[in-house]
């Protein structure tokens, strides 16, 4: 498949273009990668009422403080939490695709929902993108999630996240199972992005052998220099960046 232009010409923000006046997903950090003309990564979760919401921690104390996890909350008690202290708030993913459509490509992350059926998700996912006008590509550390997407939409570029990295439990929203997830993730990603449509892979891995004869479309992942990422510009096709402007 033809991929969408943004995945190998357009630098992609993380978590929108954040600092310290425009907290990690947040509409204010969408924005400001809209003025710079930047895409923007993102990450969804479910609420506990199965309602999408943007935030990247399983837990919410990092970004705002309180005790808890996001699976263990609904929506509208998500969304009254401001972020970073600032006055943004966690936004819906509805509200991030209505400032996002038209405006700037996506690339979204689809985050570890412990107990979720993968088709439900993707379900959930596609449903809500029917309302998104422009392009988007849907990646995942996890196999089963984008296997679902594509499955849905195979017009839609999926890749698969991956890293050399040790992961922790908190990566995987405190599942049971995190120890065999995270073995996957390290051991068994490229695998898995031979049958999907690009590799979103941590930028300290490259280079290594079998990144640099990964076939396809290969992304780093997460860029905080200019240094980094001209040293990744033999290796890679796009970088996933923060706290520089690429």
């Amino acid at each position: 498949m033809k991929l969408p232009d943004f995945l190998t010409h357009t630098p992609i923000a993380h978590r929108g273009l954040h600092d310290e006046r425009y907290p990690e997903n947040s509409l204010a950090a969408f924005e400001n990668a809209i003025r710079h003309g930047y895409a923007v990564e993102t990450d969804v979760h479910f609420s506990k009422d199965r309602q999408l919401i943007v935030f990247h921690d399983a837990l919410l104390a990092r970004m705002t403080g309180q005790v808890g996890a996001v699976a263990e909350c609904t929506a509208a008690e998500l969304t009254k939490l401001h972020l970073a202290g600032s006055e943004q708030r966690i936004p819906l993913f509805q509200d991030a695709l209505a400032c996002l459509s038209g405006r700037a490509p996506l690339l979204l992350e689809i985050k570890d929902m412990p107990g979720v059926p993968a088709d439900t998700v993707a379900r959930a996912v596609r449903e809500a993108m029917r309302t998104f006008s422009g392009e988007y590509a849907v990646q995942s550390f996890q196999p089963a999630y984008v296997q679902a997407y594509k499955k849905l939409c195979p017009e839609i570029a999926c890749g698969i996240l991956g890293s050399g990295e040790a992961m922790k439990k908190s990566d995987f929203g405190g599942s049971p199972v995190w120890r065999i997830k995270a073995f996957a993730v390290r051991n068994l990603s490229l695998r898995w992005a031979e049958k999907l449509d690009f590799l979103s892979y941590r930028a300290e891995d490259y280079p290594s052998p079998a990144l640099t004869s990964y076939p396809k479309t290969k992304l780093a992942w997460t860029v905080r220099s200019q240094e980094e990422a001209d040293r990744l510009k033999p290796y890679v096709d796009n970088i996933i960046f923060e706290h520089f402007l690429a």
